[in-house]
This record gives structure tokens, C-alpha cells and sequence, in this order.
């Protein structure tokens, strides 16, 4: 029997309004202005490919709705709301630091933490098998009193409380494979034993600040928060290893009820925030081990929520390559292969380093 795969997406998440800047930055001086590197290109191409190659066919359309503003309090601060709302009505602000606000996007923010919930209440009630929520604005930057790196609302942290709330859901478990530190989630759960919070980021690159080995946790969430801090240059056998030596271990001594995948493709060869080397096929194996590790710890319970991926041309590539395995149909030919060859793919003894220091802090993590 073919499993049910649950697909949110909405043309309204692509009208959210990010502006006019020199990449990620706001233009003026000599910065000459462009369009902002957050644009609908890379997401609105994800979901035309998997229109032509059928696999949209295989998909099960979940129809989000916009979060309540109940919901959102449960996890941001009356203040930054009242600021966003005020600044979306304006059509013009920054929700903190680099997380530009237009026209409406107060409104397109609450259907994109709308989809994210929708998608985790399917899967928990096993309406469906699994779910991927296409959504846009992003948000696993967004803390709880202001906006970071794009985002504006914590879209997963939203859903996670959806879940302990409505349906008394105890242990939660996000793995953030998105090139960035997943800080809104670390922050937000830091003293809490009843998410585990992994990150597999780029080392330093945003937020420079946070996403270090030693940010472990605070009391009783101590050792409930995991980060694996990857150099520059990392491919597919870091990444790889990284699962099978800290990630599926580390589920295994949490054993969640149900794992979150925040899924950025802004790690891909072709990104241009990123500095790492990840293919199509590395996603490929990733989303392969998180359904393994759905299956055997949690019932298959699995929801995946998009977050960057800024290459128009790949990662699209690697969104369809990530579906394609959830819906277990056969892989499309990569047109960009020759990154699969590329120097360094291996996994490097540095690299083996970090894992194996991350690795020796699994046995402290809550059981």
C-alpha cells in the first residue's frame, strides 16, 4: 500500500514581499540594490518540478490555514507581534536583524506557521504517513521577541506546541540540516527536556555567535540540545557520517513520539550563502535515514518544514531528490551530477573530529 504523503503549499507564501537589497543586505552607500537573495525563485521552482515530473501527482495537498494569534503567543512575545503587525500594515520594516517585513506579511507569515501545523496535526493523527510543508516566509531563525535571518514567525516551535497542547505529546525531536544554526529552536528550548533540538550547520556562519559543541542545554533541558558545527567544505560523506554516527544515534536515546526535519537546501554545491558541498543524493540518504529512524522509534511519525535554499537552479534538485524518497518513487537523473565528484566529497579526519566530539555527549542526553 503506498504511503500517504501530505504536501502544504500556498501561492500566497510566494507574494511575501522581502524588497530590494545587495544580497542579504540592505542596499544604499555602494551597495548597488538588487533583488533580495530571499526570493520566491528557488521555492516556486521546487514545486513546479515536482509538478513536471509527476511527483505532485503522488502527493496528498494539505491546505493550510493561518495560525491563530493565540497560537503564535504560545511561543513569541506580545510586543514583537504588535511591531510585526504594525510594520506589515505599513509595507515596510525589519522584524530584528535581516528579516525583512512588506505588504501583508503578517498575514502570509500566519499561513505559513498555519501550514506547518496542519501538516504536524496529520501526521500525529495519522491522517497521513508523513508530510513536507512548502512554506514561505521561512522560520527557524525567528526567536521568540524578534525575527532573524529572513524569518519572521518560529514556524516548527509553533507546531510543536500545537502538538503538546491539542494532543499531549511529551518528546519531540527536530534535525535542522539547513546550512545555518537552527538558534530559534535552540533558544526557545534550551531549559526544555521535552524537545531535542539537532543542528547540523555550517561552523560560524550564521548566527556567528551561536551553534557551538558546548551550547548544550540549560537545566532540565541539559543535553537536550545537540550541535554539530561542520567546516566550510563539508560534502556528502561528512554529512552522512554525521547522521550515522550522531543523529540516529541520538534519536535512539531520546526516542521522540514524532521528528521535525526544518529542511534548508542552502548547504547544496550551488548555494550562495552556504560553503558546503551537499548533492541531491545526500539529501536523498538523509530523508532515508530520518524515515528509518520514524519508523523504528516513533511510528513513522514525520514532518519536514522548508526553511533556505537559495540556488533558483539546485535546490530545487534537492527538494524533488528529498521527496521523491518520502513518496518512494524512483530517483529523477540529476542534470547536475558532476557535483557528485567534486574533491572533498569524502569525509576529511577533521571533520571525523567533530563528530566523534559530539558523538562522546549522546549518553547525557534525557532518556
Amino acid at each position: 500500500m503506498a504511503k500517504k504523503i501530505g504536501f502544504v503549499w500556498h501561492e500566497r507564501y510566494m507574494w511575501h514581499m522581502t524588497g530590494f537589497a545587495a544580497g542579504s543586505m540592505p542596499a544604499g552607500g555602494f551597495l548597488e540594490p538588487d533583488i533580495h537573495i530571499e526570493n520566491p525563485a528557488a521555492k516556486r521552482r521546487m514545486r513546479n518540478l515536482l509538478d513536471v515530473t509527476g511527483v505532485l501527482d503522488h502527493l496528498t495537498t494539505i491546505k493550510p490555514r493561518a495560525a491563530t494569534e493565540e497560537e503564535v503567543l504560545r511561543i513569541h512575545t506580545p510586543g514583537y507581534i504588535e511591531r510585526v503587525k504594525a510594520m506589515s500594515a505599513s509595507g515596510f520594516g525589519d522584524g530584528g536583524e535581516l528579516a525583512p517585513i512588506g505588504k501583508d506579511s503578517w498575514e502570509i507569515a500566519l499561513l505559513s506557521a498555519g501550514g506547518c501545523i496542519e501538516a504536524a496535526d496529520k501526521v500525529w493523527t495519522r491522517e497521513l504517513d508523513q508530510a513536507y510543508a512548502l512554506v514561505r516566509p521561512p522560520g527557524h531563525h525567528a526567536e521568540r521577541d524578534r525575527g532573524r535571518g529572513f524569518c519572521l514567525l518560529a514556524n516548527v516551535p509553533i507546531a510543536i506546541e500545537h502538538l503538546r497542547r491539542t494532543y499531549g505529546v511529551k518528546r519531540i525531536a527536530t534535525v535542522d540540516w539547513d546550512v545555518h544554526h537552527g538558534n530559534g529552536a535552540q533558544a526557545i528550548y534550551y531549559d526544555d527536556p521535552g524537545v531535542l533540538t539537532i543542528s547540523l550547520h555550517q561552523d560560524r556562519n550564521y548566527p556567528r555567535e551561536s551553534g557551538a559543541i558546548g551550547e548544550r542545554g540549560e537545566g532540565a533541558g541539559f543535553g537536550a540540545n545537540i550541535n554539530i558545527p561542520l567546516p566550510a567544505g563539508s560534502g556528502h560523506g561528512a554529512y552522512i557520517a554525521a547522521f550515522d554516527r550522531v543523529v540516529l544515534p541520538a534519536l535512539a536515546q531520546y526516542k521522540p513520539e514524532m521528528i521535525i526535519v526544518p529542511s534548508g537546501f542552502d548547504g547544496c554545491a550551488m548555494d550562495p550563502l552556504g560553503r558546503q558541498m551537499l548533492v541531491t543524493d545526500t539529501y536523498r540518504e538523509m530523508t532515508q535515514r530520518m524515515v528509518q529512524a520514524a519508523d523504528e522509534l516513533c511510528g513513522g511519525r514525520l514532518m519536514l518544514s522548508h526553511e533556505g535554499g537559495y540556488s533558483p537552479a539546485y535546490a530545487p534538485w534537492c527538494g524533488l531528490a528529498v521527496m521523491e524518497t518520502l513518496a518512494e518513487l524512483p530517483a529523477t537523473p540529476d542534470p547536475f551530477v558532476h557535483f557528485h565528484t567534486m574533491g572533498g566529497q569524502e569525509l576529511q579526519p577533521w571533520q571525523a573530529a567533530i563528530l566523534d566530539e559530539v558523538a562522546a555527549l549522546i549518553p547525557e542526553i534525557p532518556g
